[in-house]
């Protein structure tokens, strides 16, 4: 249970973080940044649907077309289709906590169907892992969310 109590606190945080942030903020790169507010949210969205889907083999990911968008290594640049608006990305981040908590219920502590790794030093063997993981990774997010937030608040009043 603290391994989803985690994940909804990561989220609370990166909640938080995205209230300052306004409309014509959410698209604007600035230099020495690999992506944008939109890409992170979008990131953010798309790595736990991922994450629980390589950890529950039959689970189905919610907005599957957005994955081409947001998984690692993409950036908006590339992007050849309209991205999901600010509103919807609010509104998946917002409903996807207490869809995994669902999901997950009874099978936190389960091994994984198989191992996975993350980079050549860990490998993650237990579904309560990989959720920890992803609240991990979920902070590191939320922290270029709000770099990107401080430096675009600055270039959005010039």
């Amino acid at each position: 249970m603290e391994t989803i109590n985690q994940m909804k606190f990561a989220r609370m945080y990166t909640n938080g973080r995205l209230q300052s942030v306004k409309d014509e903020q959410w698209d604007i790169q600035p230099e020495g940044f690999n992506n944008t507010i939109r890409w992170n949210v979008g990131h953010i969205f798309v790595s736990m649907e991922s994450f629980i889907k390589k950890s529950i083999p039959t689970y189905e990911p919610v907005h599957p077309e957005w994955i081409p968008l947001f998984k690692g290594g993409s950036k908006p640049e590339d992007w050849n289709v309209e991205p999901p608006t600010n509103e919807e990305l609010l509104a998946a981040l917002a409903e996807q906590p207490k869809r995994v908590e669902e999901i997950l219920s009874g099978k936190v502590g389960q091994p994984l169907p198989e191992v996975m790794p993350i980079g050549p030093l860990y490998k993650m063997a237990t579904i309560d892992a990989v959720i920890q993981f992803a609240s991990w990774h979920e902070g590191i997010h939320a922290g270029v969310i709000y770099a990107l937030n401080k430096v675009t608040s600055e270039k959005s009043r010039k």
